[in-house]
């Protein structure tokens, strides 16, 4: 099967959406709704058939500041995990962050070996800015979060 990563396309929404709702009911990421997939796409990548188009994963970068930017909705279909694919989209991400100029990123994760592996350290919640926690209001787990915030500096 011929899979690549690209910048998610308008036609892409209804996959990254099944995808992102099958990871939120095992309670592994927030939901994303339709309303904001389609507001906020120019922030995700997809891993992709090269043929069909079928979204098999995804990765967004979101900018939350002027120096400091997220990774967020990181998914990888089950039968394509363990091959590098979700690597290779954080890379992707992380490759537009110095694109853009902006050298701090964080994550909000339950996976943190996937992540340290890629030098993010751990860090305490509070040292991010409070215009991170906007999606919060919307999780189900606010205020009891128990994701593990994690930051790299480029």
């Amino acid at each position: 099967m011929s899979l690549y990563i690209r910048k998610a396309r308008i036609k892409d929404v209804q996959d990254i959406h099944a995808l992102l709702m099958d990871y939120s009911k095992k309670n592994l990421l927030l939901p994303r709704s339709f309303s904001e997939l389609y507001t906020q796409l120019r922030d995700y990548f997809v891993l992709a058939h090269r043929e069909s188009q079928k979204v098999y994963g995804c990765c967004a970068l979101t900018i939350v500041w002027d120096d400091l930017a997220e990774i967020r909705s990181l998914a990888v279909c089950e039968d394509k995990q363990g091959q590098g694919w979700g690597v290779k989209l954080v890379e992707s991400a992380l490759s537009e962050s110095i694109t853009l100029g902006i050298y701090k990123i964080f994550v909000l994760t339950y996976q943190t070996g996937f992540f340290e592996k890629l030098g993010f350290k751990m860090v305490e919640k509070n040292i991010l800015p409070q215009k991170v926690w906007s999606d919060c209001l919307k999780c189900p787990k606010f205020p009891e979060c128990d994701e593990v915030a994690m930051l790299l500096e480029l």
